[in-house]
């Protein structure tokens, strides 16, 4: 007969992986890292956590770097005012946003705004500095992955304003 003390013992005993590599694992721009990178990378991450309602930045406030989602879920705005707030997304665990702020100083075009209580992973503009310097290849490797799923999403907003345009 199985104790079930042996067995909540050694759950999980042999998981290396931390929830902050486990999220990273999971976000695109981050596709095709080593463990090694990864375990470079844990280290550059801020983590935060937010309340339900809490803004996380908002319209026109300077962009300091993106955000990937750990844990709960938040909603991107235009507007300030409840009857004003326009939602343009709903993100949840796992996906990121504020990208933009990584590749220009330009203030923050939409609010970002807490769902429930949550915890986010933050990697900021002066971190991928230093990142580059220290690991050029790492480096790159996000820049070009950055790159990439901007493009997609320049691609995407084009082909709705085009079908908007048809209409």
């Amino acid at each position: 007969m199985k104790s079930a003390k042996w067995e909540n013992i050694f759950k999980g005993w042999d998981n290396k992986e931390s929830e902050t590599v486990h999220t990273l694992k999971k976000v695109p721009v981050f596709k095709n890292l080593s463990e090694r990178d990864f375990s470079e990378l844990e280290k550059m991450m801020h983590q935060r956590s937010y309340a339900s309602g809490d803004f996380i930045f908002k319209n026109k406030a300077p962009g300091e770097g993106m955000y990937i989602i750990m844990r709960g879920s938040i909603k991107i705005t235009i507007g300030t005012n409840e009857g004003s707030e326009n939602t343009l997304a709903e993100l949840g665990k796992g996906e990121f946003f504020g990208e933009l702020a990584l590749f220009d100083d330009e203030p923050r075009s939409a609010n970002a705004i807490a769902l429930d209580d949550c915890v986010l992973l933050g990697l900021f503009t002066p971190d991928l500095m230093i990142l580059q310097e220290r690991n050029p290849v790492l480096g790159h490797k996000i820049m070009f992955n950055l790159g990439g799923l901007l493009g997609e999403r320049l691609r995407k907003t084009n082909h709705l304003l085009i079908k908007e345009q048809s209409k």
